[in-house]
């Protein structure tokens, strides 16, 4: 892999499934119901139409009604049915009533087996979103339960990270073990799920897979989630703005919270509020909440909180102000940053609970914070995973990737931030003059692909998640500029569109499993959503992601 690869954002299947919509022959209202096939498992991963009469009973019941009468076209058996969870209920914009239901089998939760049903205001069941693990009943390795203990399998996991990383680690959280049923290269076992969160020797949250039965390690991956938050309600003090300089020198201004000895860089007027720390270069997080004597951060020091600070303001407001989201969550979560992390630290990351900056060595980055699209890429992250939840590996997880530089792109145009198509200019070699970390217009200069034909589909990079993710942000240029890519032309429908339609397929269809292909079908229907099933917007998301040979 190249130097430059390894230097991308850490931030938080490969299986290629069937495009084609087909008609539901073995489906209820066969004649109104389109079907995306998972080519693998033969059935189901999208549906699409009215596939139920309107009813006036509850939303939830709508769906389960509908999944019994067609248990078998999903290959499922009734007591699997039963053992069905519902996550979450709740109306969008447009009146939908979207049911998050989680796969359970005896019980026991089927990780990344997450569906999204649409039922709309009439009570007619719209859409099916997600992948479900087919028959499982007929599973022999699920016919008995777990043997092993829980503690067994964690100190599997342990030894394995400590060969992994070199050395032992010193977590963040205690590790909480869970038990799941976990699918590899077609077999289904009874699985022990845990997280290892640390940063010392490194930033890292492996997540890691031991068979409930054998102590063998499944699978493990790194994705940085979950840090342990600090304790800030107890601030008091007058709301103020502040004026400051940034990394690169200019000027701006925030909300700060004024006390006695000067002023905290706290913003109390969006959300629960924004709170940035300093690291002091240690590797600690989040540190200490900043606190300047005079309210004026003209000092060099100063640049990395004044554009962190900054910075998550505007991307809050955003999402708050273009797609209705009271900050990543939806309800108002903290935004917590962290600059000064490390020394000399090339990297930038969302931890799961806030953003942390490293300051870069001078040469092949500046303080990462510097730059609105590297903010707003980590702050997408966290939308992400408190909706679609992508899992970061494989195809899922270069979903989950494009989807932060495409919203990352999409702040900073919306603010006129130097806008371009380019993903960490503005804070990469500073001494390489029209370079980035990633280009959406032309993937390739970084060495991506920017066609599906190209894909990488080795294990490095957790599958591809920064490679493979250039297929999708290249979809996303032309999406929103249009052009010709591989014969095929794109008419583009602006910025402002192309953002509604993104985040709607985030937000209401993108499931953990999700690959390229459900990605597709997931984003014409968000198209079809907000402009008809005719519309040129339609015709423009189907032509983009062919262009990138995604069908």
């Amino acid at each position: 892999m190249s130097k430059k690869k390894l230097l991308t954002l850490s931030l938080a299947a490969s299986l290629a499934f069937s495009a084609t919509a087909v008609s539901a022959d073995t489906l209820s209202n066969q004649a109104t119901e389109n079907v995306h096939v998972n080519k693998d498992t033969k059935t189901p991963d999208f549906i699409s139409g009215k596939l139920t009469d309107p009813s006036d009973k509850a939303a939830k019941d709508i769906v389960f009604t509908y999944l019994e009468e067609n248990q078998d076209t999903f290959k499922l058996g009734k007591k699997e049915l039963a053992g069905f969870k519902v996550i979450s209920q709740e109306q969008d914009d447009l009146g939908f009533t979207k049911v998050k239901l989680q796969q359970k089998f005896k019980g026991v939760p089927v990780f990344g087996s997450v569906i999204n049903a649409h039922v709309g205001q009439n009570g007619v069941l719209m859409s099916i979103s997600g992948n479900l693990a087919p028959e499982l009943y007929d599973k022999q390795s699920l016919k008995k339960g777990a043997t092993l203990k829980a503690d067994a399998a964690v100190e599997k996991a342990a030894a394995d990270l400590e060969e992994k990383i070199g050395s032992s680690s010193e977590l963040e959280a205690e590790v909480a073990p869970e038990l799941v049923i976990y699918s590899k290269d077609g077999q289904a076992h009874y699985a022990y799920s845990a997280e290892f969160e640390f940063l010392y020797p490194e930033p890292g949250n492996y997540q890691y897979f031991v068979d409930a039965k054998t102590g063998d390690i499944l699978d493990s991956y790194n994705q940085i989630h979950e840090a342990k938050p600090s304790d800030r309600a107890n601030l008091t003090g007058e709301d103020s703005t502040a004026t400051g300089k940034g990394v690169l020198g200019d000027t701006k201004s925030f909300n700060t919270l004024v006390i006695s000895k000067g002023s905290y860089l706290v913003d109390r007027t969006r959300g629960n509020g924004i709170f940035t720390y300093d690291a002091k270069n240690r590797t600690r997080i989040p540190g200490t909440l900043w606190l300047d004597s005079d309210n004026v951060y003209n000092a060099a020091y100063d640049g990395a909180a004044v554009d962190a600070h900054a910075y998550a303001g505007q991307t809050y407001d955003y999402f708050q102000d273009v797609h209705n989201r009271n900050s990543y969550d939806g309800n108002g979560a903290e935004l917590i940053s962290t600059v000064h992390y490390g020394r000399s630290y090339n990297n930038a990351f969302w931890s799961g609970s806030q953003m942390v900056y490293g300051d870069g060595d001078g040469n092949t980055f500046v303080p990462l914070s510097g730059a609105l699209d590297v903010i707003a890429h980590e702050l997408t992250h966290a939308v992400t995973d408190t909706t679609a939840d992508l899992i970061y590996q494989n195809e899922s997880g270069a979903i989950n990737e494009s989807m932060s530089d495409i919203f990352g792109t999409l702040v900073e145009h919306h603010f006129n931030n130097n806008p371009d198509w380019q993903v960490g200019e503005d804070i990469y070699t500073p001494n390489v003059a029209g370079d980035a970390l990633r280009s959406m217009e032309d993937p390739t200069l970084s060495g991506d692909p920017d066609h599906y034909s190209k894909r990488y589909t080795g294990t490095g990079d957790n599958g591809g998640v920064h490679i493979n993710s250039g297929i999708s942000n290249k979809a996303a240029y032309l999406l929103a500029n249009g052009g010709t890519h591989y014969g095929v032309s794109v008419n583009g429908i602006g910025n402002d569109k192309a953002g509604e339609i993104y985040y709607r397929t985030l937000t209401q269809y993108l499931t953990p499993n999700s690959n390229y292909s459900h990605f597709r079908v997931s984003t014409i229907q968000a198209a079809t959503d907000l402009y008809g099933a005719s519309s040129a917007e339609v015709a423009s998301v189907k032509a983009a992601f062919s262009a990138v040979g995604v069908n």
